[in-house]
C-alpha cells in the first residue's frame, strides 16, 4: 500500500510539474487575475458553478472572494451558484438539471461579471449552458478544464485546461490554480502584495 500511496502523490506532482512548465497556462493565470480584478475593481461580481467535487471547489474558491484569503481586508462579491437549495432543485425538477446555472446567469448576471466554471471533462451540461447565458450577456467566462477542454473551450474567455484525463488530479489541480488566482487577485485589489 505504501508504493501505491507514493505513487498517487507523485501522479499529483507530475501534473503541476507539466503546468509548471506550461506557458500558456502560466499567462492565462495572470490574465484570469486581472480580468478579475478588473471586474471587481468596476463594481462586478465572481460566480463560480460546477458539479459534484467540482462544485465543492466552486464554493471554496468564492468563499475565499467573499471571505478572505490571507488578509484581513473587505469581502469580495463572489458567489457559488449552487448553494440556494431550494432554487437547485426547483429549476432541476421543474425544467431541467441542464439549464439551473444558466437560469440564473440570466437572471443575476451582469455584463463585466465574470463566470468560472469547474468541469473536469469540460462538457457538462449545465456549465455549457451557462457559458452560453454569460457570453449572451456580455460576461467574461473562465474555463476550469481537464487536458482537452471539452465543450467549454470555445466559450471560454480564458481557459485552464490542466493536463490531465484523471479527475481527481485535474481537481486538485484546479484548486491550486483557483488559490494562485485568489491570491493574486487580493494581492493586487488591495495592494498588499507580499
Amino acid at each position: 500500500m505504501s508504493n501505491q500511496i507514493q505513487q498517487i502523490i507523485q501522479q499529483s506532482i507530475d501534473v503541476k510539474t507539466l503546468l509548471l512548465s506550461d506557458e500558456k497556462i502560466i499567462s492565462t493565470l495572470s490574465s484570469c487575475v486581472a480580468e478579475i480584478v478588473s471586474a471587481f475593481k468596476n463594481g462586478n461580481k465572481v460566480l463560480f458553478c460546477g458539479n459534484g467535487g467540482s462544485a465543492a471547489d466552486a464554493q471554496h474558491l468564492a468563499a475565499e472572494f467573499s471571505g478572505r484569503f490571507y488578509t484581513d481586508r473587505e469581502a469580495l462579491p463572489a458567489e457559488a451558484l449552487h448553494v440556494n437549495t431550494s432554487y437547485l432543485t426547483a429549476v432541476a425538477n421543474d425544467y431541467s438539471y441542464d439549464v439551473v446555472y444558466s437560469r440564473i446567469i440570466k437572471g443575476i448576471g451582469k455584463k463585466g461579471d465574470v463566470l468560472i466554471g469547474l468541469s473536469t471533462s469540460g462538457s457538462s451540461g449545465n456549465i455549457v449552458k451557462a457559458f452560453e447565458s454569460a457570453k449572451e450577456k456580455g460576461m467574461i467566462t473562465i474555463g476550469f478544464t481537464g487536458s482537452t477542454g471539452g465543450k467549454m473551450k470555445e466559450l471560454s474567455d480564458y481557459l485552464l485546461n490542466v493536463p490531465s484525463n484523471d479527475t481527481p488530479r485535474i481537481q486538485e489541480s484546479h484548486i491550486m490554480l483557483g488559490h494562485i488566482i485568489c491570491q493574486l487577485v487580493e494581492e493586487q485589489y488591495f495592494n498588499t502584495a507580499k
